[in-house]
């Protein structure tokens, strides 16, 4: 575990509560940190309460049981210490670019000048400019997705929460996303916990993928990732032999939480050509 955790969850338990009353348990038993300044994702089977994870670590949901921490300090509900990106946009139709970055500026009442610098500082950042004064309709999903990035970036959250935020965009707009999200951690040193359903994603991104088990989701695996962040491109890694042994490593893992016990290799084979996800 790293030495200085700027998330700790300790043992984290959750249930829902079924329709006929029964009892659902999602979380069992989850325990991991993640140090001040790194980019750890996270990946499982459906159902494995990755999501849930995620909302339980913003204040969103309560959890059964567990503690958690950010910065050393008990989560108790929903704060500007996190900053959550979902996969579905949750930025405003009525307002501008700018106006959307700034929107938590607002509501903290910084002053004027000093947030319009903010905001220019992150429009530049997220490459937005040019854009600053157009609508979220006349975005496409990928400006919008940098929107919202750059609207939790300039609240200044301790630690950044991310649930799937690049899944509904096509595949080019997908990679270049996840680049600009490598260049802007390695800039902003933003510590970021990251929820994917894709494998090669987890480890494209991550210093270190926590791997889940099928429901009830607990910690199976932390995978380190050997290649530095500011030096990873899709055009590099995917002839570098340490990202390609991490991914197989970490696709076999996932599947083995998803295949019958009775599958045989020809079946485990199968599923290594499914483009890298779970």
């Amino acid at each position: 575990m790293p030495a200085a955790a700027k998330i700790r969850v300790t043992g984290l338990c959750h249930h829902y509560r079924m329709d006929d009353g029964r009892q659902l348990l999602a979380l069992d038993d989850v325990s991991f940190e993640v140090a001040e300044g790194e980019l750890m994702t996270v990946v499982g089977p459906s159902g494995c309460g990755k999501s849930t994870l995620i909302h339980i670590i913003a204040g969103l949901v309560r959890p059964g049981s567990g503690e958690l921490r950010v910065d050393g300090q008990r989560v108790r509900g929903p704060g500007s210490d996190r900053g959550v990106v979902f996969q579905e946009l949750a930025i405003l139709p009525w307002r501008t670019v700018r106006r959307n970055i700034g929107h938590g500026l607002e509501i903290a009442r910084i002053p004027r000048a000093e947030r319009e610098r903010i905001v220019d500082h992150y429009v530049e950042l997220v490459g937005l400019h040019g854009f600053e004064d157009r609508y979220p309709h006349e975005l496409s999903g990928g400006m919008k997705q940098r929107v919202a990035v750059a609207r939790t970036l300039a609240a200044d959250p301790k630690v950044i929460l991310m649930d799937e935020p690049f899944a509904a965009v096509d595949a080019q707009t997908r990679i270049t996303l996840q680049e600009e999200l490598l260049r802007i951690s390695v800039v902003t040193k933003k510590t970021i916990l990251f929820v994917t359903h894709s494998v090669d994603e987890a480890v494209f991104l991550g210093d270190r993928v926590m791997i889940l088990t099928r429901r009830p989701g607990r910690v199976k695996e932390s995978v380190p990732v050997p290649l530095p962040r500011r030096e990873r491109s899709w055009d590099t890694v995917t002839r570098d032999a340490r990202f390609l042994t991490v991914r197989d490593h970490v696709l076999q893992s996932v599947r083995a939480e998803v295949t019958d016990a009775d599958a045989g290799p020809a079946s485990a084979a199968r599923g290594g050509a499914e483009h890298g996800r779970a």
